[in-house]
């Protein structure tokens, strides 16, 4: 997948993106997906684990060296314990603010500011390097399609496409279509560590949900 450096949280925030919004709305269809991609990471990393459907710092000295997994590992630790589908939205707004500073700092993302109603200060997000994102956009759309083994598939370019099916973050893509593919590419994700199943699965349900809210007028 182009780009692989990008976190999986970082790919699904650039996945997310609809050129198509006024600048500054509609974040609620973003902010899920990324928080989503944060929490798959740190449980893929063995940082949070599932106790009695509880996510769970397995310690309070970790880190990851990365901001936007650091942050929320942090804000876990802080908060009152909860399933983790309540956290793909509890605050994401806070995962969603990281990774935007993040792929400003990459320069996938132009930071504009402006004042709300001339007096409020805003940060506006504007897309810098629309080729590559079309780039990764196609590339998620061919893992759905191609016919190959998941083996052959990467576990994070397998939790993106995963992630981004839930979420619905691909139009024009009728991903019950891949269910199939889309179910062995779930499957993938956790290939490493079974104990990712019921996580992952979670956090799909949640994901799902929260398409269905935003897509509702």
């Amino acid at each position: 997948m182009p780009d692989g450096s990008l976190s999986l949280p970082a790919r699904l925030c650039l996945l997310a993106w609809d050129p198509a919004r006024p600048a500054g709305t509609g974040t609620a269809h973003v902010s899920g997906p990324v928080r989503a991609g944060a929490l798959v990471e740190l449980a893929r990393h063995g940082l949070l684990v599932d106790e009695e459907g509880i996510a769970t710092p397995v310690d309070l000295d970790s880190r990851t060296g990365d901001a936007v997994l650091d942050g929320l590992l942090e804000l876990v630790r802080e908060s009152c314990p909860h399933p983790w589908r309540t956290w793909v939205t509890l605050r994401s707004r806070v995962t969603l603010d990281a990774v935007r500073e993040q792929l400003v700092a990459v320069g996938y993302l132009r930071a504009e500011k402006k004042r709300v109603l001339g007096v409020f200060p805003s940060v506006e997000y504007a897309l810098e390097r629309v080729a590559a994102v079309q780039a990764l956009r196609e590339e998620t759309r061919r893992i759905f399609r191609d016919p190959l083994p998941v083996a052959g598939v990467c576990e994070r370019d397998a939790a993106v496409a995963t992630l981004a099916a839930s979420a619905e973050l691909l139009p024009g893509e009728d991903v019950r279509a891949h269910g199939q593919r889309v179910r062995e590419l779930a499957e993938r994700v956790v290939s490493s560590a079974p104990g990712l199943g019921e996580i992952v699965g979670e956090i799909r349900t949640a994901l799902a949900a929260t398409a269905t809210a935003t897509a509702l007028p």
